[in-house]
């Protein structure tokens, strides 16, 4: 099983810190769809210190996510060890991970997310400053490499554990690849046969046997899920289970779908107020619907609605059309946690 420090993990599966997406709301249905560990989305070092009340919204853990690992990032050694400390003393996240793959470039302007994965030096420095500073275990998410040119996996990885990193996850792609190409998987296993700590893989996961080939490949020690998962928790549940059992699991009904989505939703609601929320929304009901038969015609609608009410008004008839058809293609529907949303 995956144990980072003194923290274990119920299974291999890690719900990936993506920005705009890993707030509370999604993070406690990934917890409750079975990850065995969620990341919070990545909180610059500077915001955290500043203390401006939208970055202290975004370091806020419910205790049913746990464990969780809350990520920061930064390009100064000060401030980042600043922001560590607050993470560390003044929040109940399980771990502390620090952001080395990041490659927007409002970023690594700032010497910050991929930009290290340029200079082990530097990683090493960071990592260790970091580490010295806290008590709670300090992992490392990173890229394979700047550019093709430039693929410093297991040195940076090496750094990583010299520095007193207790665990890296490694995206099998570049920063020039972006979310392009294919994610390398070789590299991902050449940093497991390096290093001693504890090695998740991440990049084009896509499903359950995906994880599966990963997991043999590499020979990693969890899997790190993110597109995968958009407007899909169910991948993450889906994963769980092929992966202890070996069953694949059916896709679930356009039903299931919408109910979660609502819940999504409305935690989203309860969150950040129904305005902002319902906005946030759009492009999550647009994963959540995607592949439906006939949601392209409402897809367009969800994304002018402002109201609550409104859009669980048309998500609800959506499925009402489509709800004879499904019961003809659909026989068997995904089993889901029986505790979600009731």
């Amino acid at each position: 099983m995956l144990k980072i420090g003194g923290i274990e993990m119920k299974n291999q599966v890690v719900l990936a810190p993506m920005a705009g997406v890993c707030n509370p709301a999604f993070r406690l249905i990934a917890k409750e769809f079975g990850t065995g560990l969620v990341c919070a989305e990545m909180v610059s070092d500077k915001a955290i210190i500043h203390g401006n009340k939208r970055t202290r919204e975004m370091l806020f853990v419910d205790e049913r996510e746990k464990p969780l690992s809350l990520q920061i990032f930064g390009g100064d050694r000060e401030s980042l060890v600043e922001a560590a400390k607050v993470v560390d003393q003044e929040t109940n996240a399980d771990i502390i991970d620090i952001n080395m793959g990041c490659p927007v470039p409002k970023v690594t302007k700032c010497d910050a997310g991929a930009r290290w994965l340029l200079d082990p030096n530097k990683i090493y420095e960071m990592v260790s400053a970091v580490v010295e500073s806290v008590s709670k275990p300090v992992t490392v998410k990173m890229r394979i490499g700047w550019d093709s040119e430039h693929i410093y996996a297991v040195e940076n990885a090496r750094a990583v554990e010299r520095a007193g990193g207790q665990a890296v996850s490694v995206h099998g792609r570049t920063r020039e690849q972006l979310y392009t190409g294919h994610a390398n998987w070789d590299i991902i296993k050449e940093v497991k046969e390096a290093v001693s700590i504890p090695v998740i893989g991440n990049g084009d996961v896509a499903t359950p046997e995906d994880a599966r080939r990963m997991l043999d490949l590499t020979n990693c020690d969890g899997v790190m899920i993110g597109r995968g998962a958009l407007g899909n928790p169910w991948m993450l549940y889906r994963t769980i289970e092929y992966l202890q059992t070996g069953e694949l699991l059916p896709d679930p009904s356009a039903e299931e779908k919408i109910r979660i989505a609502i819940l999504h939703m409305d935690r989203l609601v309860a969150l950040k107020g129904e305005a902002v929320a319902v906005r946030e929304m759009r492009k999550h009901l647009a994963w959540y619907l995607k592949g439906l038969r006939g949601s392209a015609r409402i897809k367009d609608v969800v994304m002018e609605e402002t109201k609550r009410d409104d859009m669980v008004r048309i998500l609800d008839g959506f499925v009402s059309g489509l709800h004879t058809v499904a019961n003809d293609e659909h026989s068997t529907e995904a089993v889901s946690p029986a505790a979600v949303a009731q």
